[in-house]
Parts: structure tokens; C-alpha cells; sequence
């Protein structure tokens, strides 16, 4: 598939998705099974960013690839991320609107990740959430993540938090440890299986909390993997 031809396809998919999923509260705080995931998701990003001296953020220069909304950037301002060193980019302009709606005070982009606007060496940390399993085409794949390389800093991190499965959705493709380290070449990994699977959660959360986080706890079912990666 052309290149140009994936960035279509993944604009598309997103307004169909922006129409099927409006009035619906899958993705919403309000949702248990969501509350729970995003919830024991921040406790592993918290717990991997302490042991690897990411701690505190306050001083860090930080960039988020595929910011949306801005959801997770709201959670490292939560986390004591600086406004003023804390950036977003996103390929469509209508989730950046919204994005910037909700936090002006923040510097944000809509970008082609494969051509990021920042000098090199720019930021301590980088990360990415599901953006990566959302393209389809392994060269814009491969574009992006060089250029996460180029702006980090020497002695930064990548933080990787994406599917290695995801069998209900065809217009993802999930990323598993082989690929994520081809993608990043002559960097250290630390991995992390986490994230029971969403359609379990939505049935097993509102039944038992505690059986969820048990469940979780067993890694069979996770879905995700929660990388750490770092130039040599």
C-alpha cells in the first residue's frame, strides 16, 4: 500500500470511528471497565518512568506522537509535567482542535510524524500510545520511529504503550517485541506485558474489580506491551 494511500486510509477510519463510537461511553471515565484499565495502565507507566530515573518531570522536555484529544497529555500534567515543556502532535487537525480546546496552554502540532518540526536532540522523553498499531504501512512505520530517534536527547526514552493483538479490529495491526526492536535499531528494551483485554474487562470489571486486576495480574490475557527504550 502507498504510502499516501495509509495516511488516507487512517484519516478515514478515524472519522468513521469519531461517528460510530458518538454518544457512546466505551472510552469515558464514567465506563468501570475503562476507569479500571486506564487506572492499573498509569500505574505501570508511573512505576517503569521511577525505575528508570524519569522522576520528577518537571524539568523534562516531553513529546507525545498521536496526542488525539490530549487525554494522555492531561495525564503527565497529572504526573507534574511542565506546560511549558510538554508537546503533542497528531495528524488530524480536527483531534488537535479539540486537543487545544482543552489545553491552551500547551505547544501543539497537527504533523505527519514522519516529519516532525523539532530540531534534533529536543526532548528527554517521547512517547506514544497505540499510534504505532494504527498504521498499516511498514515504511511510514519505520519513518516515524526514526524520527522519535533524531529528536531525542542523548540519554532520553521512548515510552511504547501499544497492542501486540487486537483480532476485533481490521484496521489495526498489532506490534510485537521483534518488530518494536527492528523499528528501533542499537536501543535497550524493557517490556512489559500489561492491559487485560478491553473485551474482557468490559465484561469482568463491572462483575469483580478485584478478579479483573487478578486476571491482569497472569499477563495470558494482556493485550499490550509497555516498552522502555533507550539509544546504546
Amino acid at each position: 500500500m502507498p504510502k499516501q494511500d495509509d495516511l488516507n486510509r487512517l484519516r478515514l477510519e478515524y472519522a468513521k470511528r469519531e461517528h460510530r463510537l458518538s454518544g457512546s461511553d466505551i472510552y469515558s471515565l464514567f465506563n468501570m471497565a475503562n476507569m479500571c484499565t486506564i487506572q492499573q495502565r498509569q500505574r505501570d507507566v508511573l512505576a517503569l518512568l521511577r525505575r528508570q530515573g524519569f522522576y520528577p518531570l518537571d524539568a523534562k522536555r516531553l513529546l507525545e506522537i498521536g496526542c488525539g484529544r490530549g487525554g494522555v497529555l492531561l495525564e503527565y500534567l497529572s504526573y507534574g509535567a511542565n506546560p511549558g515543556y510538554l508537546y503533542g502532535i497528531d495528524l488530524l487537525p480536527n483531534l488537535v482542535l479539540q486537543a487545544h480546546a482543552i489545553l491552551p496552554q500547551l505547544a501543539l502540532a497537527c504533523s505527519d510524524g514522519q516529519y516532525l518540526p523539532f530540531p534534533a536532540q529536543s526532548f528527554d522523553l517521547i512517547f506514544q500510545y497505540t499510534a504505532f498499531s494504527s498504521i498499516i504501512d511498514d515504511v511510514i512505520k519505520a519513518n516515524l520511529a526514526g524520527e522519535m530517534l533524531r529528536v531525542l536527547k542523548q540519554g532520553g526514552m521512548i515510552l511504547w504503550y501499544d497492542f501486540w493483538l487486537n483480532p476485533t479490529n481490521p484496521q489495526t495491526r498489532g506490534i510485537r517485541p521483534q518488530e518494536i526492536r527492528q523499528l528501533f535499531p542499537n536501543c535497550t528494551f524493557k517490556f512489559r506485558k500489561i492491559t487485560l483485554a478491553p473485551p474482557i474487562a468490559r465484561r469482568l470489571v463491572p462483575i469483580s474489580w478485584m478478579l479483573a486486576l487478578l486476571l491482569e495480574s497472569l499477563k495470558i490475557f494482556n493485550t499490550h506491551y509497555l516498552v522502555a527504550i533507550q539509544p546504546r
